[in-house]
């Protein structure tokens, strides 16, 4: 378990700053920091010379032009210009860097973490007769191509109302009240309405242990390469094989390069549970589009009826795959959540489950620690193989790793990408690497796994869910809606500001962590008690409820 020297439970006094790892040359704000303010580091006295914002960074000694930036105990960026000790440090003085990765320098020697307290507990579950667990029930309906996403929306619109799946939107009530103001003259009143909608009734649901119908729109499956759709038909065929999925709808057209045949060959590699029904249909062979949606109404309604017999059954927390993700990261993400979320990953891997860490452009810069947690040289070499071939095709299109940081990072302190990487592979915990996966590849073996995605928040999560992930993990520092359509995503917020701002996408709160209230082990026990509510149906995530189904597949080719 990573600790961090300021960070103390229960009574210790709120600390204004706290130096990560002591091999750090920087030292983080932990609360806005006025020049002159005097801060006491293990036996010496830095003044702070400039005011430094919570969530930046200052300098514990003066530092030249060139000079190695030290954070988490590896190299974040170079110095460049002059940087004076107790001075802060932004773009503008500092400069993306990363040390060189190779083969594994030493084994790894994990000690886990102390399981026991979790050692009997169990979630409710669906058990799949392949032998996963689904936290869910859910059945997909599904486009192999951009074309059918209109056939999609309108069978969306025939079963979420009919079935009791149907969300409030407060808004609609609004309109209706201006647009009756319009009509009597009151321009006036237009400004007094709100989006609250306590009129709202939903359907009662016909199907109790089917938690809903996800229909997962998007953009690809022609005019791209075939390598692409090829992928989407591997994701697709992850969705279908899911724990969380009773079975799928997919609609065709039949002309695309995501052919109906490719996605039956990814699922014939696939051991899929034999109560699943996949029903394909393909337009230009049913005929008009009547008849195409017609047919896909009446056998998804008669597969619904077979997919609610499962109900919910007790099952190990080994049975749980999660999925580990940031999105909106600011300076204390790589403080509370991050490494809460680690612990937390610690103690599902010590307890025979999977875990999942994405996101390979915010690896950047730890590989070498990841390249040594690895279980044998095979892993190793696959993951170096892999961020070596991504990095390169982002550099051949002009862009590059050192590119990620968002403005939004950057102006809550990640001012380079192998800080924010640095802070981002926390949430992989301390355990040795399992296995390494390349886009599309479904989860096998349990410990951490790192799966070879885009940095970008919905691509990642989207990506995850297709390996199997049962339940994701999201922290966030600014505060980002994202959700999954299958995958329960629980929101950690890494400061109590974002938490009570935004508390309509929260899940949890690790500021304690911050203000020194709580340590990172108690915060990761936390987190683990929450997954397995979530995981039982007792805990509905705010994400689920605000119904943010976000299904973005990643595109690596060019479009044709």
């Amino acid at each position: 378990m990573q600790t961090f020297p300021n960070c103390r439970k229960n009574h210790s006094p709120v600390k204004k700053t706290i130096r990560i790892h002591p091999k750090d040359n920087v030292q983080v704000a932990l609360q806005d920091l006025q020049a002159g303010t005097v801060i006491h580091e293990e036996g010496q006295t830095i003044a702070v010379i400039q005011d430094v914002p919570a969530k930046h960074k200052f300098a514990l000694e003066d530092l030249k032009p060139g000079d190695k930036v030290f954070m988490y105990g590896v190299v974040v960026g170079t110095a460049k210009s002059a940087i004076k000790k107790g001075g802060i440090i932004g773009t503008h003085n500092v400069g993306h860097a990363t040390e060189d990765f190779g083969q594994k320098t030493k084994a790894a020697n994990w000690i886990a973490p102390e399981v026991s307290r979790f050692l009997n507990k169990t979630f409710m579950g669906y058990h799949r007769s392949d032998g996963q667990v689904g936290t869910a029930n859910y059945w997909l309906v599904v486009p192999l191509v951009f074309c059918e996403n209109r056939n999609v929306d309108v069978i969306r619109d025939a079963f979420e109302k009919e079935l009791g799946y149907d969300k409030p939107n407060p808004f609609r009530t609004m309109v209706r009240q201006m647009s009756e103001a319009l009509r009597k003259g009151k321009v006036e009143e237009i400004g007094t309405f709100a989006g609250d909608d306590d009129t709202f009734q939903a359907s009662e649901r016909i199907f109790s242990n089917i938690d809903g119908i996800k229909f997962l729109t998007h953009d690809g499956g022609c005019g791209g390469t075939r390598q692409d759709s090829e992928a989407l038909c591997q994701l697709i065929a992850g969705y279908i094989h899911h724990p969380n999925v009773a079975g799928a709808t997919v609609l065709s057209l039949g002309c695309q390069h995501a052919q109906a045949s490719i996605l039956r060959e990814k699922l014939a590699k696939l051991p899929l549970a034999k109560e699943k029904e996949i029903i394909i249909l393909e337009q230009q062979k049913e005929g008009t589009e009547r008849q195409l949606l017609t047919e896909a109404i009446k056998k998804t309604f008669l597969a619904l009826v077979k997919a609610n017999e499962n109900k919910r059954q007790p099952a190990t927390l080994d049975k749980l795959t999660v999925g580990l993700e940031c999105g909106g990261s600011d300076g204390f993400s790589g403080i509370s959540a991050n490494p809460a979320v680690g612990h937390a990953s610690d103690l599902v891997v010590a307890l025979g489950g999977k875990t999942i860490l994405s996101e390979f452009p915010e690896l950047c810069g730890v590989e070498q620690e990841l390249i040594d947690r690895c279980v044998s040289d095979t892993v190793s070499e696959r993951f170096s193989h892999l961020m070596k071939v991504y990095a390169a095709a982002a550099e051949a299109v002009g862009s590059g790793f050192d590119m990620n940081p968002s403005p939004g990072n950057i102006k809550d302190g990640l001012i380079t990408d192998a800080m924010k990487s640095a802070g981002a592979a926390k949430k992989g915990g301390t355990s040795p690497v399992a296995d390494v996966l390349d886009y599309g590849e479904y989860i096998q073996k349990p410990g951490l796994n790192l799966l070879c995605t885009p940095g970008n928040d919905v691509e990642s999560t989207t990506a995850m869910a297709g390996s199997g992930a049962n339940i994701i993990l999201f922290t966030t520092g600014l505060g980002t809606p994202t959700g999954n359509p299958v995958a329960p995503v629980i929101k950690i917020s890494s400061n109590s500001v974002l938490a009570k701002r935004m508390p309509d996408i929260i899940d949890l709160d690790t500021g304690p962590i911050i203000r020194g209230e709580k340590d990172i082990a108690q915060m990761g026990e936390e987190i683990l008690e929450l997954i397995i509510a979530v995981a039982s149906g007792e805990v509905v995530t705010k994400a689920t409820a605000l119904g943010q189904d976000d299904f973005i597949p990643w595109k690596r080719g060019v479009s044709l």
